[in-house]
């Protein structure tokens, strides 16, 4: 077996930072620390977290009366969850991507400039659900496909501006933006780039893998966005079969040819820890004599701060061994 594994591939940095404010937040404020949804779309790492004393929430009115702080997720928050915990006089660190923060900020320019807002995303995704949270009710409209902008009819008195989730398929996206500034040439788009560069580097370096690939296997969960578009990219880019994984123990064998020299692909979503990923490689070692190509098409070198309250605790590789395997 001939293994493609791509890079950049798993955790990217605004992943990496919502993580790290959880294991600081235990180390300084103690157990428990709080987390309203999962902190990332990856119940390996929520396991992790909870083992080490952190307790996940649906909604604020779930947390007991406490001085022990609560985080909000990666994927943002709409404005009314910190108004809320202000109002219960809770402690609240927002772990919100700084990328998604970055949407949020564009579509809050368009609404000032006396622009109706359109976000393309996926409908009831965390994400999409704090980007609207950000305006008014009534502010944005939220399109998925080229048939929404079909049936769409803007408010007459106002222009037009949009934004995009940032974990969307590059390729979709970019037809339904077209589809969108074909009916209203005068819709203005967002300042700088919506999808987020992890997303855009993991989908080059599987479309870069894909092509020939007997089977291509993405390491993430089902209710990661960016992982599940990279199964579409798989396929769209060549390959015969692709599947999104969980860990090892999910590999779909039978799906490979029974005989001769087999090609696979792997990468991982920006939420799956590089742990799983050595996991599969290890479980497709056991198996198969495997040649292992790395498949590179860009480097990542991005690093966003945790918050000022949490930068006096020291983080060391053991308290991040759970993702990342030892040191």
């Amino acid at each position: 077996m001939t293994l493609l594994l791509c890079g950049p591939r798993g955790f990217c940095a605004g992943v990496d930072r919502a993580i790290q404010i959880v294991v600081l937040a235990l180390k300084k404020y103690g157990a428990p620390v709080y987390v309203r949804h999962e902190i990332v779309h990856n119940r390996y790492v929520v396991e992790g977290l909870e083992n080490q004393g952190a307790i996940f929430v649906k909604d604020l009115d779930e947390l007991p009366e406490t001085e022990q702080p609560v985080i909000f997720s990666a994927h943002g928050v709409p404005k009314s969850v910190p108004e809320r915990a202000a109002s219960m006089n809770l402690k609240y660190l927002d772990a919100t991507c700084p990328l998604v923060s970055k949407v949020h900020k564009q579509a809050m320019l368009h609404e000032r400039r006396g622009r109706h807002v359109v976000l393309i995303g996926h409908k009831g995704h965390p994400e999409v659900v704090g980007t609207m949270g950000q305006l008014p009710e009534g502010a944005v409209t939220l399109l998925e496909t080229e048939a929404d902008v079909d049936a769409f009819v803007p408010p007459a008195e106002l222009g037009l501006g949009f934004v995009t989730q940032t974990t969307l398929s590059v390729d979709d996206t970019a037809g339904v933006i077209a589809r969108l500034q074909e009916r209203f040439p005068e819709a203005q788009a967002p300042s700088a780039e919506s999808i987020c560069y992890a997303t855009t580097n993991r989908q080059e370096a599987v479309k870069a893998a894909a092509d020939g690939c007997d089977l291509f296997l993405v390491v993430g969960a089902a209710n990661s966005s960016n992982s599940n578009r990279l199964v579409d990219v798989a396929l769209r880019s060549g390959a015969k079969e692709a599947a999104l994984v969980n860990t090892a123990a999910d590999i779909p064998y039978a799906t490979l040819p029974k005989a001769g020299p087999l090609t696979v692909g792997l990468s991982a979503g920006a939420s799956a820890p590089e742990v799983l990923i050595a996991g599969v490689i290890d479980a497709l070692k056991d198996r198969y004599d495997v040649t292992l190509e790395l498949a590179q098409t860009a480097i990542e070198d991005e690093n966003f701060m945790v918050m000022r309250d949490l930068r006096d605790v020291p983080l060391t590789a053991d308290d991040m061994a759970f993702v990342n395997g030892p040191a």
